[in-house]
């Protein structure tokens, strides 16, 4: 049996990766594709900025919910947060150092995103996460340790969302807060499960700066 997420396409847009001065490593939801989740890149429109977004096997990360028993979503959670350290090798072997990558998902890619961030702690360009934290059970301790150096981490979602609970949001803010992140929390009342216009404009702020172009 081949290993989960193996031999997917990581599908890109926005400036060639060789032209890049900053990258943004996308990683979608659950049941989602790559090329839908990186329509947002044409919304975001900021001058410099590749966008790479990987594919999971059958349009999942992993199997079960990001709340549920980790070892539950393995072995896909660990094959994940490889791909996900593979497309940020390709942006560092492109010249783009750490300072300038980005990490943003969604849903579940918000959640895996959040995961990578903590798990390899050290200066990022950001990570924004949309609908989406940390993951492991509900009650759960989180012993992460490391040092964000100041990396901006925005934690968007609704007040009510259907999959994400409010508290671990907030638990997974605190969290990076902790690892030295500069945190950016809201939570929007009645938003649902999606993207709003708000959370789009944190990030061509976010990018702009990176970029140079604000």
């Amino acid at each position: 049996m081949s290993e989960p997420h193996a031999d997917q396409p990581v599908h890109t847009a926005g400036t060639p990766l060789d032209d890049a001065s900053v990258a943004v490593v996308m990683i979608h939801g659950r049941g989602a594709r790559a090329e839908g989740f990186l329509q947002l890149a044409d919304e975001i429109d900021v001058d410099g900025v590749a966008y790479l977004a990987p594919q999971a096997q059958r349009g999942s990360w992993y199997p079960n919910r990001f709340v549920d028993p980790i070892e539950s979503n393995e072995p896909h959670l660990t094959a994940a947060l490889g791909v996900v350290a593979d497309t940020v090798e390709r942006a560092l072997e492109a010249g783009i150092d750490h300072e300038q990558i980005v990490l943003m998902g969604f849903s579940q890619g918000a959640c895996l995103a959040s995961e990578y961030v903590a798990r390899n702690p050290r200066e990022y360009g950001g990570l924004v996460a949309f609908s989406g934290g940390l993951i492991g059970p509900l009650g759960m301790d989180f012993d992460h340790d490391g040092e964000l150096d100041g990396t901006p981490a925005f934690f968007g979602c609704s007040d009510s969302d259907p999959h994400i609970p409010e508290t671990r949001v907030t638990e997974s803010a605190d969290v990076f807060e902790r690892l030295g992140a500069t945190v950016e929390t809201r939570l929007y009342e009645g938003m649902g499960h999606t993207i709003v216009d708000d959370e789009v404009e944190y990030v061509v702020d976010l990018l702009s700066t990176l970029a140079g172009s604000d």
